[in-house]
């Protein structure tokens, strides 16, 4: 019975889902996983077969599947407000979120935009940085700089500000033209070079853009340590201090972009910590709603806020959304955030990172193996020689060893759930040795 409603559902599936990046014509010969439940860091399918989540469900699962205080906070706010329009309107999820994620910058970013999605944010970001110029008299500020190899979303205006070719050369025609930067990534060092002396030559090249157009430019964004969907590109904190510098020098915005990295990621609860700086704009999503409902905000400065605030609707930041600050997201967030409070997680992840990223030695070491890094809760290597199917060929092994893990391109990643416990951290070091070895061997 079980074997044919896994068969049923992926027959209904690939006739009705049109399923997200993905060329629907490889699942002729890479099944679908039909998921009926899950349940801490592991999914199951309708035959009982699990599957550790590695990768946190694109990014977004912290706390593992069915979190019982995660379920608890929705079911009883279910029975008190489950939607409510915030244009006129307010309540006491949206804004004790609000002043929880204020009071962990410090109150320096001190004003929150709530729409659904990573690409939203961006878009947001965006739109206030161009607006805010404008309001204050610097309508010529209209340009907008992201790095090489840069990911901050599929639409429109967050795709302008990517720089991946898979996902924005389609769409090139479509898209307003950005400035590109040098990337930070600690990859790029010659011999000799450290992470720190890449970082101060791509701020180089940066300060050599805004010297030239810094009338023209708006912002810039950047997806701080980490830069995730170009193959996990790790650069060193200096980078975002000396960026910093730079904008306030030149009157350029910094958005950061923590919809990955954030949410305690990267070793900080704000990836932009480990820099000792903030952002006139960061944005939020994934694992801030610990992975259950949409949801996305965009945390600004009160100088920011106050360029939009007039009798004249015109100057009044024009955007919406009708699902912002919906009352089920938030209180998914609250309890997220209690959670990291509760348990300590931040000094509870570098302990389980310090026994993963041991038990990841002989990957690290591994003759097919080079560029072996990690920051916080991330893990990335590349595989040396890989073949054009690499990533195909892994992610439908690591099936077959309990292990959902996605590859980009030739590199692989780890992003847990951060609940793993010892035996689930040796199991998804051991089972991934053994996924590489079997694939490298073809």
């Amino acid at each position: 019975m079980e074997l044919n409603k896994q068969s049923d559902w992926v027959a209904r599936s690939l006739r009705s889902v049109w399923h997200p990046c993905t060329q629907m014509q490889h699942h002729e010969t890479v099944p679908l996983i039909p998921v009926s439940r899950g349940k801490g860091a592991w999914l199951y399918d309708h035959e009982g077969r699990r599957y550790l989540d590695a990768i946190s469900s694109w990014w977004v699962n912290l706390f593992g599947h069915a979190n019982p205080r995660i379920n608890a906070a929705l079911k009883d706010q279910l029975d008190t407000l489950e939607h409510a329009m915030l244009a006129g309107f307010t309540h006491e999820p949206v804004i004790e979120l609000s002043e929880k994620l204020s009071a962990l910058t410090g109150h320096v970013l001190g004003h929150s935009f709530y729409a659904s999605d990573g690409a939203s944010a961006v878009e947001i970001a965006l739109k206030m940085s161009f607006h805010s110029w404008r309001n204050n008299g610097k309508s010529d500020k209209q340009e907008f700089v992201c790095l090489k190899g840069s990911y901050h979303g599929e639409t429109i205006g967050a795709l302008a500000v990517t720089d991946v070719a898979l996902f924005k050369d389609a769409y090139g025609p479509l898209l307003r033209a950005s400035q590109t930067v040098m990337s930070p990534d600690a990859r790029n060092a010659a011999e000799g070079e450290t992470a720190s002396d890449v970082a101060r030559r791509a701020a180089v090249d940066v300060e050599r853009l805004f010297a030239e157009r810094a009338d023209k430019i708006a912002a810039i964004i950047i997806e701080p340590l980490v830069q995730c969907a170009t193959g996990m590109a790790m650069h060193d904190p200096l980078y975002l201090k000396l960026v910093r510098e730079l904008c306030d020098r030149h009157q350029v915005h910094l958005i950061l972009d923590e919809i990955a990295v954030g949410c305690g990621r990267t070793g900080t609860f704000f990836a932009c910590e480990q820099a000792g700086i903030w952002p006139d704009f960061l944005c939020l999503s994934k694992g801030i709603s610990g992975g259950y409902l949409p949801l996305s905000l965009v945390m600004t400065r009160d100088e920011i806020y106050q360029a939009f605030y007039s009798n004249d609707v015109t100057r009044g930041f024009l955007h919406s959304h009708s699902y912002t600050g919906n009352p089920l997201a938030c209180r998914a967030a609250l309890a997220t955030l209690q959670i990291f409070e509760d348990d300590d997680i931040l000094n509870a992840n570098r302990v389980k990172a310090a026994r993963l990223t041991a038990a990841l030695q002989p990957l690290a070491q591994h003759q097919q193996v080079r560029n072996f890094r990690n920051r916080g809760m991330i893990w990335a290597f590349d595989a040396i020689d890989a073949t054009p199917d690499f990533s195909r060929r892994f992610f439908a092994t690591a099936v077959e060893h309990e292990l959902l893990m996605r590859p980009i391109g030739a590199t692989v990643y780890m992003m847990p759930p951060y609940i793993l416990d010892d035996e689930e951290i040796d199991g998804l070091a051991a089972n991934t040795l053994a996924v590489f070895d079997k694939v490298m061997a073809g």
